[in-house]
């Protein structure tokens, strides 16, 4: 595959919205923590040219692969680092970069991702029990689906996936080990629970979404990068822009927001507040904003997406 048919398949979500949710000005300072395949990059650099500059993170080296030619047009302003964004401040401090004026993070996983079979992201596509963001990780799906006592399994399909079902998917799973394949997991699970009826969504959907998020540590991260980041704002109304996915994501981003927006948060059966704490950021969102109608006809992924926003006080 080409890398021009690798980026025709990507399609940066809500991306308008993104550009207005950042203020992004010419000469501004930009981290995409979440780069992927550049596509919302792409667009901050457009919008703050002829000279601002972008930092992109991703912890998968074949999208920056992607994301480096995308933005091979802007040169030197643009800098792609493989990494975690929960490292976002040892990140930019190595390379010299911020304070900034906006920060993204797109919590999604690719399109580009989902169709390499062989990353065993997808229950449609036949492939390995590997979900791992990076290839320098060491825990795989395989390594719970296969090795995780049937206690163990079912807690994650219920802590990440919020999978209400458990428990007797874990059983379905423990005694047809081994499983080898996503598309035999899919299966296993959709003996366990029933066929989908007239559901659109797959009944192995939060098994595979709860595995991924075990696999890279997706919700600890999360919640480590928002304290690391929102530090590395620049001054008052640099922006803070996060797009979530499920309920999970979206409950940590809210939370923190909300926090970081109030000068007390002391539990309310305590009369004087002892906390000390000082608002950090302004909410610009009290209700995430959503994708158009006709974004989500045009692409369907981005349904679930909920975009939040905070600015720097």
């Amino acid at each position: 595959m080409t890398v021009v048919m690798m980026t025709a398949i990507h399609i940066p979500v809500m991306v308008r919205e993104v550009i207005d949710a950042l203020a992004v000005r010419p000469g501004g300072r930009y981290v995409d923590g979440t780069v992927g395949e550049g596509g919302h990059a792409e667009a901050i650099l457009e919008a703050a040219s002829p000279d601002g500059r972008l930092l992109g993170i991703d912890r998968d080296p074949h999208a920056l692969s992607v994301a480096a030619e995308r933005l091979n047009p802007y040169g030197d302003n643009a800098t792609l680092v493989q990494g975690n964004y929960r490292d976002v401040v040892d990140i930019c401090r190595s390379h010299g970069f911020g304070p900034v004026n906006g920060m993204l993070l797109d919590l999604g996983i690719s399109s580009f991702q989902i169709e390499q079979g062989r990353r065993g992201f997808s229950f449609y596509r036949e492939g390995p029990l590997d979900m791992r963001f990076s290839p320098t990780e060491t825990l795989t799906a395989d390594d719970i689906v296969n090795g995780y006592l049937e206690e163990e399994l079912a807690d994650v399909l219920w802590r990440f996936g919020e999978e209400r079902r458990s428990r007797q998917i874990a059983r379905c799973i423990v005694a047809q080990r081994p499983i080898l394949t996503t598309t035999q997991l899919a299966r296993v699970v959709e003996q366990a629970v029933g066929k989908r009826g007239q559901s659109v969504t797959h009944p192995a959907t939060r098994t595979f979404l709860a595995l991924r998020i075990a696999v890279n540590q997706e919700l600890a991260h999360l919640a480590s990068a928002l304290e690391e980041a929102h530090g590395l704002l620049d001054g008052t109304g640099a922006r803070f822009a996060v797009i979530s996915y499920h309920s999970l994501e979206d409950r940590i981003v809210k939370d923190f927001f909300r926090r970081e927006a109030s000068d007390c948060i002391c539990p309310p059966d305590i009369p004087v507040c002892v906390c000390n704490h000082h608002a950090t950021l302004r909410l610009l969102t009290k209700k995430p904003a959503r994708p158009s109608d006709l974004e989500v006809l045009i692409n369907p992924r981005s349904r679930s997406a909920r975009l939040r926003v905070a600015a720097r006080i």
